[in-house]
């Protein structure tokens, strides 16, 4: 179930951030999202957040430190939207 929901946010990625030239299979699970990594910034944060808002019915706040651990990676994302759905 986790793995199936990395697949899902990594496309949710792909797809938020009009990343066409990146394929799912190009993005490890636990490479950083930000600075090194796969590179994003603030106003990729925003549009990805907001992405999972609408998908999953999550909310963050827009700068805790809280966030800043959902965002280090596609596998942190993934943990924090299955712990999310259950409460």
């Amino acid at each position: 179930m986790e793995q199936s929901l990395e697949l899902e946010i990594k496309a949710l990625l792909i797809d938020a951030l009009n990343l066409e030239d990146m394929s799912a299979d190009d993005i490890d699970a636990e490479q950083p999202l930000f600075v090194e990594g796969l590179g994003l910034d603030s106003i990729d944060a925003l549009e990805l957040g907001l992405a999972l808002q609408k998908r999953y019915g999550v909310t963050m706040s827009a700068d805790s430190e809280e966030t800043r651990r959902h965002f280090r990676s596609i596998r942190a994302l993934a943990a924090f939207v299955a712990t999310s759905r259950k409460s």
